[in-house]
């Protein structure tokens, strides 16, 4: 599982901005962590090797969801341009864009969302 994660880690450096060596650390952690939770929102009987490619490309934004919604939390709302300020209406619209991302590849392999019972 080990090597999965680096595989994550790789393919999230690769669509990463520059990072900082802290936060380096954090997508490593990011990656860790989203791979284990995907893991666990596989449909029985299914591993992380049967889906391997979607697998690391889904984990791999999940953890770049969660940098960008990190990096937009640190960033101020609004700016001023000389007497102008501009206030960014939706900060977290590159978060949520990866994260739909993932959920569109990794969709076809989760377990059902939905729970049917008899009456």
């Amino acid at each position: 599982c080990m090597m999965l994660t680096q595989q994550i880690y790789a393919q999230a450096s690769l669509l990463a901005e520059q990072l900082e060596p802290r936060e380096q650390e954090m997508l490593r952690l990011l990656c860790r962590n989203s791979a284990s939770s995907l893991k666990n929102r596989l449909r029985e009987g299914l591993t992380p090797e049967d889906c391997k490619a979607d697998f690391i490309a889904a984990a791999s934004l999940y953890a770049l969801a969660a940098m960008a919604s990190y990096r937009q939390g640190k960033e101020s709302g609004e700016f001023k341009i000389g007497d102008v300020t501009v206030r960014r209406s939706d900060q977290d619209t590159a978060s949520k864009c990866l994260y739909n991302q993932a959920e569109l590849i990794i969709t076809p392999y989760l377990r059902d969302q939905f729970l049917f019972k008899g009456v």
